[in-house]
C-alpha cells in the first residue's frame, strides 16, 4: 500500500508539474490551501466511459439545429449555446461555443465542482458535510454557501488549479467569486459542458447531480417545464442576473441518447421572463428530438 501511495503522489507531481508548463499563469498557485483529501481519494481516478447505447436512435442534428437557430435568430450573437452527446461524446449543436459570456450563477458549477474534487463529500465545514455545503449551493442557488465554499477552497487560483488537473481549460472562465454574482465572471459554454462531463464520471457523481436542480420537481427549476417531457428528465443549473440567463446540465430521457448542455443568453434589451422562455423552449425542442430516421 505505502509503495502504491508513493506511486499515485510522484503521479500527482508530475501531472501538476505537466499543467503549469500547459498553464503558466497557475504555475505559482499554492495547492497546499485547501485541505488534503483523505487517502481514498487521493488519485484522480480514471473513467473510461461507457459504448454507445445502440438501442436509442441517434438525435437528428440538422433538425433539432434549424429549430433552435429560428429560436434564437433575433440576436444570435448573444447566445452561446453548445449540445453534446454523452455516449458518442459528438456535438449536437454549437453556436458561440467558445465565446465567453457573463454566466451568473452557472458559476456555482465551477465551485461544486472544484470542491467535490479536493475533499470527500463527508468532509464537515462549519457542522455541516460538504455533500450539503453543495447541495444548498445549486439546488437553491444559494449565494452566501457558494462564495464561502470558494474562499474555503482557496478562491479563484485554487479553483482553476484544481479544475485544469481534471481536464478543465483554464482559458475556458474566469472567475471573480463562486457563486456568479460578480459580472467579471465569465464563461465559454464550452467550459461548462466541460466541467458537465467530468462530474458525469466523476466517483462524486451521485453527489453532484443529487444538488442540481430537476425541471418541474426541484429546487429553482421547480416551476419550470413542468408537465411536459422536460419534467423529471433535465437536471440542470440555472443562472440568472439583469440580462443574463443561463441553464447547464443533463438530459436523460429513457427514449432518447442521453445528453449534456450549456445555455447562456446575455442580452439587457429582452426581458427576463422572454430569456427564460427561449431557453425553455430549446430545452423542449431536445427533449422532443428524435432520429432522422423517425422524422
Amino acid at each position: 500500500m505505502n509503495q502504491l501511495l508513493h506511486c499515485l503522489n510522484s503521479l500527482t507531481v508530475a501531472s501538476v508539474a505537466t499543467i503549469a508548463l500547459a498553464y503558466p499563469s497557475i504555475a505559482q498557485v499554492n495547492l497546499s490551501v485547501y485541505p488534503a483529501p483523505s487517502s481514498s481519494n487521493e488519485s484522480i481516478e480514471l473513467y473510461v466511459p461507457p459504448p454507445e447505447n445502440n438501442n436509442i436512435n441517434n438525435t437528428c442534428t440538422q433538425l433539432i439545429g434549424a429549430n433552435i437557430d429560428k429560436i434564437i435568430s433575433q440576436a444570435p450573437n448573444q447566445w452561446g449555446i453548445l449540445i453534446e452527446s454523452i455516449d458518442r461524446q459528438t456535438v449536437i449543436y454549437s453556436h458561440n461555443a467558445d465565446r465567453y459570456f457573463i454566466p451568473a450563477s452557472n458559476t456555482k458549477l465551477f465551485t461544486t465542482a472544484a470542491a467535490l474534487q479536493a475533499m470527500n463529500p463527508e468532509t464537515t465545514i462549519q457542522k455541516k458535510s460538504l455533500r450539503d455545503w453543495v447541495n444548498i449551493t445549486n439546488q437553491r442557488s444559494n449565494n452566501f454557501y457558494a462564495d464561502t465554499l470558494f474562499r474555503f477552497i482557496g478562491g479563484a487560483k485554487n479553483v482553476t488549479a484544481i479544475l485544469a488537473q481534471l481536464g478543465i481549460n483554464p482559458s475556458g472562465f474566469r472567475l471573480a467569486d463562486g457563486s456568479g454574482l460578480s459580472r467579471r465572471n465569465t464563461a465559454t459554454p464550452r467550459s461548462i459542458v466541460e466541467i458537465l462531463r467530468v462530474m458525469y464520471y466523476s466517483p462524486n457523481r451521485d453527489t453532484f447531480y443529487a444538488s442540481l436542480p430537476v425541471a418541474g420537481i426541484s429546487g429553482t427549476l421547480r416551476n419550470r417545464m413542468r408537465q411536459t417531457a422536460a419534467t423529471g428528465t433535465v437536471y440542470a443549473k440555472t443562472g440568472t442576473l439583469t440580462g443574463v440567463r443561463a441553464l447547464s446540465g443533463y438530459l436523460e430521457n429513457p427514449n432518447q441518447e442521453p445528453m449534456l448542455f450549456s445555455i447562456i443568453v446575455n442580452n439587457q434589451r429582452v426581458s427576463g421572463q422572454a430569456l427564460v422562455k427561449a431557453i425553455d423552449t430549446i430545452v423542449l425542442q431536445m427533449t422532443e428530438s428524435r432520429s432522422c430516421q423517425a422524422q
